[in-house]
C-alpha cells in the first residue's frame, strides 16, 4: 500500500462573498454563443497533432454543425498553424457568418505575426491572454501584480499598433489565464484595465477560464456573477466562460456560469483537451435540448460527427460518454428493459407526444441513434429484454406467460459464458430449445379431415422413441384432433393456451404458433413455424410435449 492520503497537504478554495447571489433563481431559456476550440486547445492535447487535411475536415464539420466562432489556431506558434489560417482565408473556406479566432500571448513579435495571419479575414477575433494566478506570478514569472497587469496592457497596445497598419478590424478577446487560481478582485482589476486600454467602440470579449478546475461549480458561478456585476462597460462586454474538467464538473460549472451571467461558452466536441479535457459542448447543448431549448447546433447525427472527430483526433468517444457513447442507450437490467419497452410502446400511441420514456432522457432518433441497440442481454437482464429482442429482431411476439421460460434459457448461457448474448445468439438458443427438438416425438406428416358434424379427424405419422407410429384421433378442431391422436401413446395432458401470428406480411409469410401444455401440475411451451398455420400448430404441440418430456427425465 502507498502512504495514506494527506489532506493537510492541500488547502480549501477561498470563499466568495456573494450573499445576494441571484443565479440560483435564474433559468436558461436560450443557447449561448458557442466557440469551438477543437482546432487549438483540443489539437495541442493530442498525442499526434492533426494534419492540415484533418484540420480542414474538422473545420468544415464545425461550420456545418452551426458554430459561428471557431478558434483556428495559434498562428505565431508554428509554421503549420500559420499556414492553416492562411489557407482558410485564401481559399475562401470561411462562411460569411463565421468568426475565426486566433490566439496569442502578450509578446510583440507574436502579436505582429498573428495580425499578419488574419489579413483578408472578414470576421475575426484576436484572443490575447497572459497568466495571472498566484502560483504563476510567484513561481513562473516572478513578477508583482502590477508587472503582470503591465504585460496585459502592453499586449493591447501592441495589438493596436499592429492593427493601425492593417485593414482587419477584429474583436478583441482577453483571458486572464488561470482565472480560478487568481484572486477574484485582482483578476477583475486586470480585466477592467484591459477594457479601458482597448476602449472598444463595439463588442469585446472577456473570457474567464477555469484553466485548471479548482473549485466546486457553484463557487465558479459566484465568481462569474461577481465579475458580471463589476466589469466595466458591461453592455459592450461579452462575458465568456472556458471550463476544464479536472474535478469532473466542467459541464455543471458551465451551466451554472450561464445562470450567473456568462453569454458565451468555449469548449470542444466531446470534451477533448489537456488533462481531463475541455468542456464538452455537445453535452451542454443536448442538455439544453432535453429542456426544450434550441441549442443552435445541429447534433442530429452523432454517429456521423463522432466518425469525423475520431478520424481527425484518433480519440474514440468512451462507451459511457453522455449522449454519444455506444452504451448510453443500452439497458442490461431487466427492470430497466421492461420499463423502456413499455414506455416506448406508450409513447408511440400518443398524439403530439412529449418525450417521457423511462431511463431515456432524450429520444435516440433525435441524435442519429436507433432503437435496436437500446436493449442488450447479459446475465443481469430480465424476461422483458429477451422478449423485446425476439420481437424487434425476429418478429416473435411471445405470449406473456412464456417470457420467464425463454429468459431463463438465455440467462443460463450468459452466466456460463460470462459475456453479453447478442441477438443472433438469442435466436440460436430459441431455435434449438423450441424449433429443433425431435425427441421423443419426431414429426413426419399428417392429414386432417372435417365431417358435417364439425368434427376433425387427424391421421398423424411420426416417430416416438425412435419407432414409427401412425396415430389417429378425432376432436373439435385440428389441435384437439391431434391431441386425441397423441393420447393413444402418451399419458394424459391438457392444452393450457394457444397463440399464433404471422411472422411477415405477404403471400409467402410464415406462421408461428405457441402452445402451452400441462401435465401433472407442470407446464411447458412449444413453438412451431410453417407457412401453413395448421402445420405450425402441430409442430408447436410436438415441441411442447418434447420439452415436457425433457424436463421429466
Amino acid at each position: 500500500m502507498n502512504m495514506p492520503n494527506n489532506p493537510k497537504k492541500y488547502h480549501p478554495f477561498p470563499k466568495i462573498s456573494l450573499p445576494d447571489r441571484t443565479w440560483p433563481q435564474q433559468h436558461l431559456s436560450s443557447a449561448p454563443v458557442w466557440c469551438s476550440v477543437d482546432l487549438r486547445d483540443g489539437n495541442q492535447a493530442l498525442i499526434n497533432p492533426m494534419t492540415m487535411d484533418q484540420k480542414l475536415r474538422l473545420f468544415k464539420l464545425l461550420c456545418d454543425l452551426g458554430f459561428k466562432e471557431i478558434e483556428v489556431g495559434f498562428p505565431a506558434a508554428s509554421t503549420v498553424e500559420y499556414q492553416f489560417v492562411r489557407r482558410l482565408i485564401e481559399e475562401n473556406l470561411i462562411p460569411d457568418d463565421v468568426h475565426i479566432q486566433v490566439l496569442t500571448q502578450a509578446r510583440e513579435h507574436l502579436i505582429n505575426t498573428t495580425i499578419e495571419s488574419i489579413q483578408g479575414a472578414p470576421n475575426s477575433i484576436v484572443h490575447l491572454y497572459n497568466s495571472t494566478s498566484v502560483a504563476q506570478r510567484r513561481d513562473v514569472f516572478k513578477k508583482s501584480k502590477e508587472e503582470i497587469i503591465d504585460i496585459a496592457l502592453q499586449g493591447v497596445r501592441w495589438i493596436k499598433a499592429a492593427l493601425a497598419k492593417s485593414d482587419v478590424r477584429p474583436v478583441l478577446e482577453y483571458s486572464p489565464e488561470s482565472f480560478t487560481g487568481t484572486e477574484l478582485d485582482y483578476s477583475l482589476d486586470i480585466c477592467n484595465r484591459v477594457i479601458d486600454e482597448w476602449d472598444p467602440d463595439g463588442p469585446m470579449i472577456i473570457n474567464l477560464p477555469a484553466t485548471v478546475e479548482l473549485c466546486m461549480p457553484n463557487v465558479y458561478a459566484d465568481m462569474i456573477e461577481y465579475a458580471s456585476r463589476h466589469l466595466h462597460r458591461r453592455d459592450q462586454v461579452i462575458l465568456s466562460c472556458h471550463t476544464h474538467n479536472d474535478r469532473g464538473t466542467g459541464t455543471a460549472a458551465t451551466e451554472l456560469a450561464l445562470l450567473a451571467g456568462a453569454q458565451r461558452v468555449e469548449g470542444t466536441l466531446f470534451g477533448n483537451g489537456e488533462r481531463t479535457g475541455n468542456l464538452d459542448i455537445v453535452t451542454v447543448a443536448l442538455n439544453m435540448l432535453t429542456h426544450g431549448i434550441d441549442p443552435k447546433l445541429d447534433l442530429s447525427d452523432l454517429p456521423y460527427i463522432m466518425g469525423i472527430t475520431d478520424a481527425c483526433t484518433n480519440l474514440p468517444v468512451h462507451e459511457r460518454h453522455p449522449y454519444a457513447g455506444s452504451l448510453v442507450f443500452t439497458a442490461f437490467s431487466g427492470s430497466h428493459q421492461d420499463a423502456i419497452n413499455k414506455g416506448m410502446a406508450a409513447h408511440s400511441l400518443q398524439k403530439d407526444p412529449k418525450w417521457e420514456v423511462p431511463y431515456l432522457s432524450i429520444d435516440p432518433s433525435d441524435i442519429g441513434k436507433s432503437y435496436e441497440a437500446i436493449i442488450r442481454i447479459n446475465s443481469q437482464s430480465g424476461k422483458g429484454g429477451v422478449a423485446y429482442i425476439l420481437e424487434q429482431e425476429f418478429q416473435c411476439a411471445l405470449p406473456k406467460a412464456m417470457h420467464v421460460e425463454v429468459s431463463k434459457l438465455v440467462q443460463r448461457v450468459a452466466e456460463v459464458t460470462e459475456k453479453e448474448v447478442d441477438p443472433q445468439q438469442i435466436w440460436s438458443i430459441f431455435s434449438e430449445s423450441y424449433l429443433e427438438l425431435d425427441h421423443p416425438l419426431s414429426f413426419g406428416h399428417f392429414k386432417m379431415h372435417s365431417d358435417t358434424q364439425q368434427q376433425t379427424t387427424c391421421t398423424l405419422d411420426l416417430h416416438y422413441q425412435g419407432q414409427p407410429h401412425q396415430l389417429s384421433g378425432t376432436g373439435n378442431g385440428p389441435i384437439d384432433a391431434c391431441k386425441q391422436a397423441l393420447l393413444t401413446i402418451l399419458p394424459d395432458f391438457s392444452i393450457a393456451s394457444y397463440h399464433e401470428h404471422s411472422l411477415s406480411s405477404g403471400s409467402e409469410s410464415n406462421a408461428i404458433c405457441y402452445i402451452q401444455v400441462q401435465q401433472d401440475g407442470r407446464s411447458w411451451f412449444g413453438v412451431g413455424i410453417d407457412p401453413n398455420i395448421t402445420t405450425a400448430s402441430v409442430r408447436a404441440l410436438l415441441s411442447a410435449l418434447n420439452r415436457l418430456a425433457a424436463h421429466s427425465e
